[in-house]
Order: structure tokens, then C-alpha cells, then sequence
């Protein structure tokens, strides 16, 4: 009955992974593959919530989109100042950022 939904969280998940081993030049891209994995854990959590009829998925849920959101601001936020001072976001020019 729900195993189509749990294919489909699977799937995502799997994308998400996928885009960042085969991706490594593309920070954006990198960013949005990490994007797909945490939507990808909150499906699961949801799905597994409603299949148990509890409550606690749902909060995690919650706290794991909260957390994609913070993640996607502040990350491209850093890439924009970075891309203003350096005028590229290559991730091989990336490594100036090390102390």
C-alpha cells in the first residue's frame, strides 16, 4: 500500500547522492543534491508517521525541512560574497577558503 511512497523517497534520496558524486564542479548543483536528500528523509519520516499513526515523523519532518532552509540560505548567501570577491564559484577555486 505505501511501498510506492517509500520508492519514491527512496528515489529521491538516491538522486540527491547521485547528483553530488557525479557533480563536483557545480556548487549549485551540489547545493540542490543535498536539497533533494534531506526532502528525500523527510518524505520517509512522513510516510513512516502516517503508516504508524504517530507524531513524531511529522515533528522530525519539520525539523528536517527547517534545517534544508537554513542550509540553502546561508549557503548561497556565502557562495554570492564569495562570488563578489573572487568572481568565480568553481569548486576547485574553492580551496582559498581553507585557513
Amino acid at each position: 500500500m505505501y511501498y510506492e511512497y517509500l520508492t519514491v523517497g527512496v528515489i529521491l534520496f538516491i538522486f540527491g547522492v547521485l547528483g553530488i558524486v557525479l557533480n563536483r564542479s557545480n556548487l549549485i548543483i551540489m547545493l540542490m543534491s543535498i536539497e533533494l536528500m534531506l526532502l528525500g528523509i523527510a518524505f520517509l519520516f512522513l510516510i513512516n508517521s502516517v503508516v504508524i499513526d504517530n507524531l513524531i515523523g511529522e515533528v522530525f519532518t519539520l525539523m528536517v525541512l527547517t534545517v534544508a532552509a537554513a542550509e540553502s540560505a546561508i549557503g548561497l548567501a556565502i557562495l554570492v560574497a564569495y562570488y563578489r570577491v573572487r568572481g568565480t564559484i568553481a569548486v576547485k577555486s574553492l580551496n582559498l577558503l581553507r585557513g
